[in-house]
């Protein structure tokens, strides 16, 4: 079993950042490869970015590559998302997750799918103003 626990979020004015972070506890977590998500109200919860359980790969959803940056510190059992340059349309709450397959690289499509997660934490409200 693996615990997952976001922190960071809040209100923010466009064009402002947020640093997110999911500490986890429980299993290895180096283990683990982590995904961000987040669902805005009335909407299906969507991809924001993964990473690799050891921090070789890192994938993105379209409409946050570049601003958004996925990062983990295996030692403190931590996974950060770095948002910069934020939009109203960024509002949402954001979920990390953990992957629970044997350590490797499956391909961006493989991690961009909620179903690929056995892990999800409670979420932290990103709230953008404009």
């Amino acid at each position: 079993q693996v615990q997952l626990v976001e922190s960071g979020g809040g209100l923010v004015q466009a064009g402002g950042s947020l640093r997110l972070s999911c500490a986890a506890s429980g299993r290895t977590f180096s283990n683990y490869a982590m995904g961000w998500f987040r669902q805005a109200p009335g909407k299906e919860r969507e991809f924001v970015a993964a990473i690799s359980w050891n921090g070789d790969m890192a994938y993105y959803a379209d409409s946050v590559k570049g601003p958004f940056t996925i990062s983990r510190d295996n030692a403190k059992n931590t996974v950060y998302l770095q948002m910069n340059s934020l939009k109203p349309e960024d509002t949402a709450v954001y979920y990390c997750a953990a992957d629970g397959a044997r350590p490797s690289d499956y391909g961006k499509s493989y991690y961009t799918r909620v179903g690929t997660y056995d892990y999800w934490g409670q979420g932290t409200q990103v709230t953008v103003s404009s």
